[in-house]
């Protein structure tokens, strides 16, 4: 690309961006009616109560089935235990039948581990799934309030940091929080 026809590309992206603005604001003032927010959902998530309740019951669901797990896993280490203690006395097809079985246990327990991971995934995305749409609910809410144009997803450590930077005054995330409990209790 020439010089030329970047320079015009450059000022056809800035003429753009000042039509959307004024778009925007319905105004030929960008600058003064355009408000900008940013909200972290993932702290919405976290710190609301009905959030709260929700991650609760997941680590809830997570916790038991861990519990099962690990009850399948001492079964186990038992049995692999009994197996050694027996070898000595077993002939050798009967060692071959007790590794057989051993192993068939340890694969099946593997199974469980593997089909409890998959569950507790899609759990987790149905969660943050039917969260995110109460989350954008409730800050649509706070921004038709607050005559906020653009509300944009902060992220956090947690997540995609996807804002570099903001003003805290421009941080709608508390007040998300307050809604979002206010419609989900």
């Amino acid at each position: 690309m020439t010089h030329r026809h970047a320079r015009m590309a450059t000022l056809a992206a800035a003429a753009l961006m000042t039509g959307l603005l004024v778009g925007f604001s319905g105004t030929g003032h960008a600058a003064d009616a355009f408000k900008m927010g940013v909200v972290d959902p993932q702290a919405v998530l976290e710190k609301s109560k009905a959030g709260r309740r929700a991650l609760d019951g997941l680590k809830e669901h997570a916790t038991s089935r861990q519990k099962l797990l690990a009850k399948d896993e001492e079964d186990l280490k038992g049995l692999e235990n009994q197996l050694k203690t027996q070898e000595s006395t077993l002939s050798e097809a009967q060692k071959r039948e007790k590794q057989a079985q051993f192993r068939t246990k340890i694969q099946d327990y593997q199974k469980r581990v593997q089909d409890f991971n998959q569950e507790l995934a899609v759990k987790q995305k149905e969660l943050v799934d039917d969260y995110m749409k109460k989350i954008q609910v409730a800050t649509k809410g706070v921004a038709e309030k607050s005559s906020v144009t653009l509300v944009v997803d902060k992220g956090s450590d947690a997540t995609i940091k996807i804002v570099i930077y903001n003003k805290e005054t421009i941080d709608l995330t508390e007040q998300v929080i307050k809604e979002f409990d206010k419609l989900n209790k």
